[in-house]
């Protein structure tokens, strides 16, 4: 499913022609509309809280970048190391949004962003041979490879969508930016929006999947003028003499509708262009039919920073910064057009009509004039659907508790949980995760927002473990440590003479494990005995790993520890967590270490009596410590005081039965 938001986006761009609308730097839902790419500068001058494209190196304030820039400077650096045209200075580059789609950031809700930096100079994504239009069906388009007129290059684009606010009920807005090769004379460009997966083939030079109404989808309306279904939308823009003089919204309509229905979110504005004379379909102009100023938009100044990844021109030549109008940006007030989807359509306000959008440029002013350069479609308004995961995939008949949790949460989705067959302890079944204590199939149904039908869902089946008796008489305190590339695990036993060696398990799942070392038994001068194992895992792939202990016997009797699970995050901090809570018999503290320290817990019961004292020692990195000692008491909130050196944590644990 897609978001509602697709719609909206070029809606928005009715003729917008009073030009005093357009000239103006502004600041809309916290994001600077200055045709520049700096969060936290605004209009020529340093400021700090405005968001914007990208960040400036040494930039300093609360303002936000929208665009991910993971590898710029690598990418930037390829440039420089090779001067050639391909494969890096003419191939294509992909950036999303900087977080997840429908994130709340400095208290604005960012539904998604795009960047794209297109084929140019002897370019693969162009209308070549033919006649190549905008109301024609993509079946009929030709693209190929060739060079094309400077003034019709793209370079690069983007787009990002955002509320005024944290809710949906707060003011959306469009923001949008282009980037072409030649920087004086006319320039005409548009941003299409398709409801189907609309793609296009390099090989052949042929597109696929359009629409079925003459290559694209209509908007289709009841007798009041209400929107029934929404169709394909295309946003054309004009910059004339270095100005943006001129911004149109039209919809694909069928030439029937168009005059005989009066809408009743926008107006008609007159014109009508199909692929003929006679089409049966074609794109309608529309104008919102509220008034006052709804966007705004302008080019760039002279030297304008052109972002972390650079600016690549036709002839090759890599530039820091745009040149005066060569980066052109403008923003468009949705709610005020009428366009926002949460009154639109009323319904699913997270529903959304459109998979791709296509930007082209245009030889003239004439919205039937030849197409030249495009960039291919490309998806937007795609949230992260839910994917999650468990850290114990089984679980034994004795009381285990094992934890389901979001592996992608999204703060502002909502997450219901739900089982035909299992037990969750978590009440409400709501949020990041839940605690279950029996195997079964468990399902989580993800909603982007309140009021939303379900995005996506996932489910994950808990199994009861084979392996269920635990050694908690005789293999205990079994801990360990991630640091730098090693887990060092290290545990005790009470009868170490019937002991005849230990097997070490490792897993990247918690479900398949692999033995990856053997500790023989030790002669010791008494019974009790500490052992340790060190695992080098390098490089070894995934975020987390489960390790276990099999203890043999004399005799042949086999015996397994608890699972304990090592994430291999080492960021700087102290930090504690403890996993399973609710707990039922024996749990694990989750130390994150910043240095070798020295650990006092202190777990108290419901009336404040302390039941426990623990003295023991992590090392730098990731450390677990496992405790039986709540396996006895009765259930109720208990209170865990944890000591890390100096720095004291403070940590509720829920004991059930």
């Amino acid at each position: 499913m897609k978001r509602a938001l697709h719609f909206v986006f070029l809606l928005i761009v009715c003729p917008f022609i009073i030009n005093a609308q357009i000239t103006t730097p502004v600041i809309r839902a916290n994001f600077g509309v200055d045709a520049d790419l700096r969060s936290n500068y605004f209009n020529g001058f340093v400021t700090s809280g405005n968001d914007d494209w990208f960040v400036y190196p040494g930039s300093i304030g609360t303002g936000q970048f929208v665009i991910d820039t993971t590898g710029a400077a690598a990418i930037v650096a390829g440039y420089v190391s090779d001067v050639s045209p391909w494969p890096k200075r003419r191939a294509s580059l992909f950036r999303t949004m900087s977080r997840p789609g429908f994130s709340v950031v400095n208290n604005r809700l960012w539904l998604d962003a795009i960047w794209v930096r297109d084929y140019h100079g002897n370019d693969t994504t162009v209308f070549t041979s033919g006649s190549n239009k905008n109301a024609m069906s993509p079946a009929n388009w030709a693209g190929g490879t060739q060079s094309v007129p400077d003034k019709n290059d793209i370079l690069d684009m983007m787009v990002h969508v955002r509320r005024a606010g944290p809710a949906t009920t707060d003011p959306l807005w469009l923001f949008g930016g282009i980037s072409l090769d030649n920087t004086t004379g006319n320039r005409y460009f548009d941003f299409e929006m398709y409801q189907t997966d609309i793609n296009y083939d390099r090989p052949s030079g042929k597109w696929f999947g359009y629409g079925p109404d003459d290559g694209h989808t209509s908007w289709e309306f009841d007798a009041a003028g209400n929107i029934t279904k929404p169709g394909d939308i295309i946003f054309s823009a004009e910059y004339q003499s270095s100005v943006l003089s001129n911004i149109e919204a039209r919809v694909w309509v069928k030439r029937s509708v168009w005059q005989s229905v009066a809408p009743v979110a926008f107006n008609w504005s007159g014109q009508f262009d199909g692929a003929s004379a006679g089409s049966v379909y074609g794109y309608a102009s529309i104008l919102p039919n509220t008034v006052g100023a709804f966007y705004t938009g302008l080019g760039s100044g002279t030297n304008v920073w052109a972002g972390p990844f650079q600016l690549i021109l036709q002839d090759n030549t890599l530039n820091a910064n745009y040149a005066k109008d060569q980066f052109m940006e403008f923003s468009v007030d949705l709610t005020k057009l009428g366009l926002d989807p949460v009154t639109l359509l009323g319904g699913d306000i997270c529903g959304s009509p459109f998979n791709r959008i296509v930007v082209k440029t245009r030889a003239s002013s004439s919205f039937t004039s030849e197409l030249k350069d495009f960039v291919a479609p490309t998806d937007l308004f795609l949230a992260p659907r839910v994917d999650m995961k468990t850290q114990a995939p089984y679980l034994c008949d004795n009381g285990s508790i094992s934890r389901i949790y979001v592996d992608n949460y999204v703060s502002t989705s909502t997450y219901l949980w739900s089982t035909p067959d299992g037990n969750i302890l978590t009440s409400p079944a709501s949020g990041p995760y839940i605690d279950v204590d029996k195997p079964g199939t468990y399902i989580v149904n993800q909603y982007l927002q309140a009021g939303c039908t379900v995005y996506a869902s996932d489910t994950i089946q808990i199994l009861p473990f084979a392996f269920c008796n635990v050694l908690a008489r005789n293999l205990y305190n079994f801990t360990g440590a991630y640091n730098n590339g090693s887990t060092n695990l290290n545990w005790k036993v009470l009868y170490n003479s019937i002991i005849s060696h230990f097997e070490i398990e490792r897993s990247a799942d918690g479900i398949n494990y692999t033995t990856i070392g053997r500790v023989d038994a030790q002669a010791t001068p008494g019974e009790e005995a500490t052992y340790s194992y060190t695992d080098i895992v390098g490089e070894l792939a995934g975020k987390t790993l489960f390790y276990r202990v099999k203890l043999q016997e004399i005799g042949n009797k086999n015996y397994y520890s608890p699972v304990i699970w090592m994430s291999k995050k080492t960021d700087g901090g102290n930090d504690v967590n403890i996993m399973p809570n609710p707990v039922r018999d024996i749990m694990q503290l989750h130390i994150q270490a910043e240095k070798n320290s020295n650990v006092q817990v202190n777990i108290y019961d419901p009336m404040g009596k302390m039941i426990k004292a623990v003295r023991t020692q992590v090392q730098k990195g990731y450390n677990v410590i496992s405790l039986s000692d709540l396996a006895d008491q009765p259930r109720g909130m208990y209170h865990a005081v944890i000591f890390i050196g100096d720095e004291q944590f403070s940590r509720k644990i829920m004991v059930v039965r």
